[in-house]
């Protein structure tokens, strides 16, 4: 298989993932400033689930222009991803339909937690079939964002049952971290073509 074929895939799978949460968007029932309240919580959680999933998008691009040929291996690893990212929009509706309740931001979470684990694992696993001398190997280095994220999600999780608010705020904070755009890959792969 192509890398330009599992590229697409992936594309659009999370393409289907955005598009299942925006249609989960509650409309207002009312045409005055008011009427904006009741749906607030969806669209706070429907925002910040956007941001993950265009974060993970973003990564996951440029982790594909490193790869030279796909194994199964890369195949599974990236399919694991792709199965965390897909329940986005079930967590993201749960924790806004129930106002942000313990359980289900503990269980976004652990979502978070997942994709991060499952996002590692593709990595690694490209890093292990390319080798010590590809250019994910010189590009990623030690990477402080990568190694604090799932650190903040446990934080995160443990936190939701003290205050789910301070739950959502690490996880905003996480995502804001991560929207400064990581130009490693991006530097290594323009510089060797």
């Amino acid at each position: 298989m192509s890398k330009n074929r599992l590229e697409a895939f992936s594309d659009g799978v999370i393409a289907i993932i955005i598009t299942i949460m925006v249609l989960e968007l509650k409309v207002p029932h009312g045409t005055d400033w008011s009427s904006l309240e009741p749906v607030l919580p969806f669209f706070v959680a429907y925002v910040l689930s956007f941001l993950y999933l265009a974060i993970y998008w973003n990564n996951h691009h440029h982790l594909l222009h490193t790869v030279k040929h796909v194994t199964g291996g890369i195949l599974w690893a990236n399919m694991h991803l792709l199965f965390w990212l897909s329940l986005f929009p079930a967590v993201t509706d749960w924790m806004s339909e129930n106002h942000f309740a313990p359980i289900p931001i503990l269980m976004y979470g652990i979502i978070q937690l997942m994709c991060a684990i499952a996002y590692y694992i593709l990595q690694t696993i490209i890093l292990k079939i390319h080798g010590k001398d590809s250019l994910l190997a010189k590009a990623i280095g030690r990477d402080f964002k990568e190694k604090i994220s799932p650190i903040l999600y446990v934080v995160a999780i443990i936190c939701s049952f003290i205050n789910p608010w301070i739950s959502m705020a690490i996880y905003y904070i996480v995502a804001l971290m991560w929207l400064i755009p990581d130009k490693r890959i991006e530097r290594i792969v323009n510089s060797n073509e």
